[in-house]
């Protein structure tokens, strides 16, 4: 039984690297990869959309100070990867960018993303925190725990517990996203200058 539970958390891990490797590479197929948080739009006064390849290297590649882009000319697809800080969560925050032709302007259709298993965990460890206080709160009801004065202060003690460590997950998976999407907004922001210079 220990050795499968081992090899259970032995593929668990690996699993997660693998999911933030592919997530971190700066390839075609990583644009599509990950769970979608955010969409949007945006134009760019740049007409035709094929003058892009100028900002780019031979390798598709555009240095920004805070992050890099790859441009794809088949997909018409930038790829935007933040740079790393000293501080970095467990949900970092790439950006897809589609590019198409739209008259005199580009317009840019952008995907934010996070690893899936960024995204499982944090529905799982929600999961988890829910329906354990609730259980408890049933269980607890079912065989007659609020009988008594101090039955109703030790439910309402665990009720209350279980609500604190939810809002405690709540406000650092906010906090986090609040980050990790300044991050990829400033990249953005650097991005979009740099392709809308003459």
């Amino acid at each position: 039984m220990l050795l499968a539970g081992l090899f259970a958390g032995f593929l668990f891990l690996g699993m997660v690297v693998a999911d933030w490797i592919q997530f971190t590479r700066l390839t075609a197929g990583a644009g599509d990869y990950g769970c979608g948080v955010a969409r949007g739009e945006d134009r760019l006064p740049l007409a035709p959309w094929t003058r892009l390849l100028e900002r780019f290297d031979g390798n598709g590649i555009l240095t920004l100070p805070h992050g890099v882009a790859r441009f794809f000319h088949e997909e018409r697809r930038i790829l935007l990867r933040p740079h790393a800080t000293r501080f970095r969560t467990a949900w970092p925050m790439n950006g897809s960018i589609d590019l198409v032709p739209d008259g005199d302007t580009t317009r840019l259709n952008w995907v934010k993303r996070v690893p899936w298993s960024s995204a499982v965990l944090t529905v799982s460890w929600f999961a988890v925190v829910v329906i354990g206080t609730l259980s408890f709160a049933i269980a607890y009801l079912v065989e007659g725990g609020l009988s008594t004065l101090s039955g109703i202060l030790m439910a309402g003690g665990i009720a209350g517990l279980g609500l604190l460590v939810l809002a405690f997950g709540v406000v650092t998976v906010s906090l986090a996203y609040r980050l990790e999407d300044h991050r990829l907004r400033q990249a953005y922001q650097e991005l979009r200058a740099a392709l809308a210079q003459e």
